[in-house]
């Protein structure tokens, strides 16, 4: 996901920083459920990292950069109440959950689909703070030292959410089972 294009200078910034837009715009999504607003809140951290980038000391370049995304995201939410329907399909699309191949049979492809609607309704109805961490560990694949700073937790709080928030999800598909 391509926003805009940064001066040559900024080199460094680029090499550092975005490589790590998809997954940023994904934490976002997870975190506004809507794709208009997620990719708002990219933009506007991305500005406000590049603004900052003098200011950067070394260290973990996708950590704090979805630490700005998190931060932009609760701040967008805080500002504006955005709701979006677990039904609407437009809120978020599991692409990244389902890898479906060519030859998968039709009835392959609608249960792999089905599963994916569960799956999200399932995690759309988690509190954020479960949603986030499910998110950063189980997608992006974080460490969970990476997670704690992102997040300003304490490591030990970041396993807590993480098997807190499994356990709830896994409720969730159960009691949804048809």
């Amino acid at each position: 996901m391509k926003l805009f294009t940064l001066r040559p200078s900024q080199s460094e910034f680029e090499r550092q920083v975005l490589p790590h837009l998809d997954g940023a715009y994904r934490l976002a999504l997870w975190l506004v459920r809507d794709p208009a607003t997620a990719e708002d809140v990219v933009q506007d951290a991305v500005l406000k990292a590049h603004a900052a980038w003098g200011r950067y000391t070394a260290g973990n370049a996708r950590a704090w950069l979805f630490t700005i995304v998190r931060r932009s995201a609760y701040d967008g939410l805080r500002r504006t109440l955005v709701t979006v329907d677990v039904d609407d399909e437009t809120a978020w699309t599991p692409e990244d959950a389902v890898h479906l191949r060519d030859e998968d049979s039709p009835e392959t492809t609608l249960i792999a689909g089905e599963m994916a609607r569960r799956l999200r309704e399932a995690l759309l109805g988690l509190p954020a703070v479960f949603r986030e961490v499910i998110m950063l560990k189980d997608i992006e694949d974080m460490p969970y030292k990476t997670i704690a700073e992102v997040l300003g937790v304490p490591v030990g709080t970041v396993m807590s959410r993480l098997a807190r928030g499994r356990d709830m999800l896994r409720a969730r598909l159960v009691e949804v089972q048809p």
